[in-house]
């Protein structure tokens, strides 16, 4: 009988070329590996277009395979960290304590509570919603919004079978344990209970993946009824909704990453005029919430880092000052409570917070936290009359803790740490923050962290070092714990993030020095960043591996061209690579809404030219590169798959070396990789292997 086994390939796959241009600003930009883009998409159903994407898969499990004892390894230290059977602590909730649970050897949640008051032996234990049964057999499952109606006695959810993040909304009878027959595909929003819980409003994603509206749905009437309470006109905006804090009204928001207007609508009157805040002013953001007929904005109209200022709910658009803005202090947030508010925000890049009270503006109360660099924030707090807050608190070195903070007498009560059942020692690791100057001088954050009898850079003989970024979207990178780290750290590597421009880790100014016309900043700040810890003996050159997904993987592009002599190893996720074409292509569904961003090369030559001058895919050229892992989704709307493809194809062609570049298709999930909890363990297994194996620390 033949042997039918696939034969192994020994030669990477070559992508055709099929000759395309482009022209813009009377320069033309050619592509051959456009055809990679299914004409079809979202439906991806070419052959040739799959079968290249096959064929590669093939490759990257080919050149993985003799790395698999090394992948089983870590994948089995990975989930040993990992407490199989947890819960959450409950949170009370109205007449209800909610907690979620893991039962060993689960790949997804079960959602359950029990009347306040009723024993903790599991005997008034009700099981809401169990995400393992819902998950079933299906090779992806992700829950997405979760909303409980007032009375506690329905559940709405939505869930994305397929990584595309359209999600479908069901409701649960929780007396009967039933689902209504009101089904609504294609949402991608929040759900919110209105007018007694008889209606539910959501946002539906259109044909772009971009919401643009807001609607309310009836129980027990068909879709066709549903009212749309509002559309946003602008492509490059996105709307969406919530219940303010005191659950009295509706807020329907909209904005792209600069610009934002808000409107309220009573929640037991959702088809009453909406109040318009104020009129979106192009770079004004604002967010709004309401106590006792006065609003509450966060904005930042007068400073870069956001005041918070009031307003009186007849008069919405006359702001006055409460917290001012300020250089040192960056205002993240904040959330009104009954008796009180909280603010959140980070000096010096640090997350504070703060108890302030409505009737003594000058009474201020931060909470302080113990460590020189950590990550703390508010949890679930979900009643008004709150009397106790609870908390949030990790660092690099310790694992994430639960606690109880009561406003009266500002103390601090434990209730969880993170467990480790193969065991941690903390006090076995060092964590650091560090500041590098950029080469226009700009000091640059850095966190590490490392075990302290593996600090080779004491020893005079530098070890390997991880280094990670993004730099984007005004997304800070927090120093926090992780338990897949230990296993580069436990194995003599320098863990490191580079807190670059882009994000905002330093306030707003932070964010805006790297995006648009100072996008390359953030770029160099990685490079730099890189140079900074070789000299000061933590790493050296090709003893680096480096990591970014998304935007992020865009950072990894980018610097693999610029300077490829400096990794030892690079995962690029999802990456972000071929910016221009993305950006020239107002069909797709993120482009408008990231203009601000990036740039509108269409009607800016300007634009087109300095996106053109730092996209990966344009920028790959004849020249030696490290080693390069590439991730993509074959139903990714943030990061479509033919990006990371074409990138992969063009470096294949014109690279000089005879370094490993592979690449992975999921051809069943979308941005965010394999769901479930282990399932994503294997996929992080596998880029650490690929890191350890280059990096020939592989054991």
């Amino acid at each position: 009988m033949a042997d039918t086994t696939p034969a192994t390939p020994v030669t990477a796959p070559l992508a055709a070329k099929k000759p395309h241009s482009v022209t813009h600003h009377g320069i033309t930009v050619t592509d051959d590996y456009a055809w990679l883009r299914d004409p079809g998409y979202p439906e991806v159903t070419d052959k040739e277009v799959l079968a290249h994407l096959e064929a590669e898969n093939t490759w990257f499990e080919a050149r993985m395979k003799p790395h698999q004892p090394l992948i089983d390894s870590l994948f089995t230290e990975m989930r040993a960290r990992i407490k199989e059977a947890d819960k959450s602590v409950p949170q009370k909730d109205g007449d209800w304590l909610y907690w979620i649970e893991f039962e060993e050897g689960a790949e997804y949640k079960k959602w359950w509570r029990r009347p306040v008051g009723a024993p903790d032996d599991g005997s008034a234990d009700e099981l809401i919603l169990d995400e393992v049964a819902l998950a079933g057999d299906l090779e992806y499952f992700r829950l997405g919004a979760l909303s409980l109606s007032q009375n506690g006695m329905m559940l709405a959810y939505a869930v994305d079978d397929n990584g595309s993040e359209r999600f479908t909304v069901r409701i649960k009878d929780l007396a009967t344990g039933e689902l209504l027959p009101d089904t609504i595909p294609g949402t991608l929003s929040s759900l919110v209970w209105v007018a007694g819980d008889k209606g539910l409003i959501y946002s539906l994603a259109n044909e772009q993946w971009r919401t643009d509206n807001v609607r309310l749905h009836w129980l027990g009437q068909p879709l066709e009824q549903d009212v749309e309470l509002y559309h946003e006109d602008d492509e490059g905006f996105r709307v969406g909704s919530g219940l303010s804090a005191n659950e009295k009204w509706v807020v329907i928001s909209t904005g792209d990453h600069e610009t934002s207007e808000a409107r309220l609508i009573p929640a037991n009157d959702p088809l009453a005029t909406p109040i318009l805040i104020k009129a979106r002013q192009a770079g004004v953001e604002y967010d709004v919430d309401e106590r006792d007929g006065t609003l509450f904005i966060h904005t930042n109209d007068t400073h870069e880092n956001f005041r918070l200022a009031t307003a009186p709910l007849a008069d919405p658009g006359s702001w006055t000052t409460l917290i001012e803005g300020t250089d040192e202090f960056y205002l993240t947030g904040f959330d009104l409570f009954r008796d009180f508010y909280v603010i959140e925000g980070r000096r010096a890049g640090l997350d504070q917070v703060e108890i302030r009270y409505y009737d003594d503006p000058a009474r201020i109360e931060p909470i302080t936290f113990p460590e020189a660099s950590y990550v703390a924030g508010l949890g679930d707090n979900p009643e008004w009359a709150m009397e106790k807050l609870r908390l949030s608190y990790e660092s690099m070195v310790s694992p994430r803790s639960v606690y109880d903070y009561t406003v009266a007498d500002r103390s601090m009560d434990l209730l969880k740490v993170q467990e480790i059942p193969s065991g941690y020692d903390a006090s076995l690791y060092a964590t650091e923050r560090l500041e590098i100057a950029a080469r226009d001088g700009t000091k640059i954050p850095v966190s590490v962290v490392y075990r302290k009898d593996r600090a080779q850079m004491n020893t005079g003989s530098p070890g390997p070092l991880h280094l990670y970024g993004y730099g984007a979207y005004g997304i800070s990178i927090e120093p926090g714990f992780s338990t897949t780290r230990l296993s580069l750290v436990d194995r003599g590597f320098t863990y490191a993030i580079a807190h670059i421009r882009g994000g905002d880790d330093l306030g707003r100014a932070w964010y805006k020095a790297g995006k648009l016309e100072r996008r390359t900043n953030t770029f160099n700040d990685f490079v730099d960043v890189a140079q900074g810890l070789i000299a000061l003996g933590y790493t050296q050159a090709g003893q680096i591996s480096i990591s970014g997904g998304s935007a992020g993987g865009e950072l990894m592009g980018a610097v693999a061209n610029s300077d490829p002599g400096l990794w030892g190893a690079v995962v690029a996720h999802v990456p972000f690579v071929d910016v221009l074409a993305t950006m020239l292509d107002a069909s797709l569904p993120l482009t408008p809404g990231e203009w601000p961003e990036w740039g509108n090369p269409i009607e800016d030559k300007a634009a087109f030219e300095l996106i053109r001058s730092y996209s990966p895919y344009d920028q790959v050229k004849a020249q030696a590169y490290p080693p390069i892992m590439v991730t993509a989704g074959l139903n990714d709307p943030r990061v479509t798959y033919w990006e990371p493809a074409k990138w992969v194809a063009k470096l294949r062609e014109l690279k000089t070396d005879g370094n490993e570049l592979i690449l992975k298709t999921n051809m069943g999930a979308g941005h965010g990789g394999k769901s479930g909890r282990f399932e994503s363990l294997k996929e992080t297994a596998e880029e650490f292997a690929f890191i350890l194996w280059q990096l020939g620390a592989g054991r």
